[in-house]
């Protein structure tokens, strides 16, 4: 077909984006370097949400790319069903890097699909139904994966005409706006172990397959848990016999300051699922880590499920290459930088009344508003009509040069720029955001 402008003057009409607002142009990216990003217009941004929190390694890596090409000139494209050494080489890769408890990969295409593979071997070891997650989770927003989302904006539209079963929902340790009567984090690890531990037991342990969680919240909030919590969870599946998996589709792969999040933590999972950084999001690719019990079921009883383009090589290619260069300086960037991004982001609570709370680990970081005379968000898409001030936030920054994220709910926004980022672009980001807040508030 002949390719002609007034064709592509047509794409907004013909192409439909997904998380689609029809009230919102958008913008529209055409080149990127590093952390900056850059629209049709010639207009530059800073990218401080790394597009959909996985350009982790920045825009125009060249080591990744080179690695693609490279592979694009040996083989193109290799079945799913069949090995081949850009898939075995990353294996390993990932091995090497994952908790020490993790010793086998089977890839996938994305977060949702890795998260509902990683349930599937779950639900088949343990001889179980039953997957609990958290309340404002976010897994995926395919059926399997939607039912386990905590969000109800992504479960809603998913289970408006068929939902599945399986799924069990439990509070999280939220420091924020918590369902816990709790004076200090200790006391809330305990409440909301409790309470995890009423739901094991109320829903029965022997119909538990499986805990799937987040070790800090994606785009619910970048919520990290109170010390001790996740050592509990971790008690809690030993002793009822129950699986743990944790969701590192976001906080993997340097976003936290180590390569998983659930490293911050010092609990070993015993099945890890990444997607987005793995190859920076230069390709797609996803998949489940596990520990060898749970690997050796796969291999001896065999497993008659896949999908074309499951650890496609070039992918692989990239992620190998993605690898590398986050073990070439750009974890220990976040490490050097996360302290100086944090106290900034703080200043913005102790200096602006309408931002009631920030959270985050490494580079991923929340802002949340509200009402200081109530204490309650200016505006819960959840439950309220009208207009969103948290929106104007979020539009304003990008009107001003910077791209953040909004949160699940959009009572907040999320911060979370490419490893590369550096200290004087924080600057620039965060001023750009005080700006922006007080411009619309």
């Amino acid at each position: 077909m002949p390719h002609s402008s007034a064709k592509e003057d047509t794409d907004a009409q013909t192409s439909i984006p997904h998380w689609y607002d029809p009230s919102s142009t958008g913008v529209t990216i055409t080149d990127g370097d590093g952390s900056r990003v850059v629209d049709d217009e010639g207009t530059e941004y800073l990218d401080f949400v790394s597009q959909l929190y996985c350009v982790n390694a920045g825009h125009g890596n060249r080591a990744i790319v080179n690695a693609m090409i490279e592979q694009l000139e040996r083989v193109q494209y290799v079945s799913s069903a069949k090995r081949t050494p850009a898939r075995a080489e990353l294996s390993d890769d990932l091995v090497a890097v994952a908790p020490d408890s993790l010793s086998n990969v089977m890839f996938s295409v994305s977060g949702s699909e890795a998260n509902e593979l990683a349930v599937t071997i779950a639900r088949d070891y343990a001889d179980a139904p039953k997957v609990l997650s958290r309340w404002r989770s976010y897994h995926g927003s395919t059926y399997g994966a939607g039912s386990m989302t905590g969000d109800p904006a992504t479960r809603g539209p998913l289970e408006a005409h068929a939902s599945t079963t399986g799924a069990v929902k439990f509070l999280p340790p939220m420091t924020y706006g918590s369902p816990f009567d709790a004076e200090t984090p200790e006391e809330l690890a305990a409440a909301a172990a409790d309470h995890l531990e009423f739901v094991i037991r109320n829903e029965g342990p022997e119909t538990i397959a499986a805990i799937l969680t987040e070790p800090i919240a994606g785009t619910s909030g970048a919520y990290t848990a109170p010390p001790g919590y996740f050592e509990r969870v971790r008690d809690l599946c030993d002793e009822y016999e129950i699986l743990l998996i944790v969701d590192e589709v976001i906080t993997g792969f340097g976003r936290c300051g180590d390569w998983f999040g659930i490293q911050t933590e010092g609990v070993e999972p015993d099945l890890l699922t990444f997607a987005k950084g793995v190859t920076s999001a230069y390709a797609p690719l996803a998949g489940v880590m596990m520990r060898p019990e749970i690997a050796e079921r796969v291999r001896s009883g065999g497993f008659d499920i896949g999908q074309t383009f499951g650890g496609h090589p070039v992918s692989c290619a990239a992620g190998v290459a993605a690898l590398a260069e986050y073990d070439d300086g750009l974890i220990e960037n976040v490490r050097a930088t996360e302290g100086a991004f944090a106290d900034r982001l703080s200043a913005l609570e102790r200096e602006h009344d309408v931002v009631a709370d920030v959270r985050g680990r490494g580079f991923l970081h929340a802002v949340e508003f509200a009402d200081p005379t109530t204490g309650e968000p200016f505006h819960d898409p959840r439950v309220d009509e009208g207009h969103n001030p948290v929106k104007d936030v979020i539009g304003e920054a990008s009107n001003r040069g910077v791209l953040v994220g909004g949160g699940r709910p959009t009572t907040q926004v999320i911060l979370a720029p490419p490893l590369c980022t550096t200290a004087d672009e924080i600057d620039t980001a965060v001023e750009t955001l005080e700006a922006a807040i007080e411009a619309v508030f």
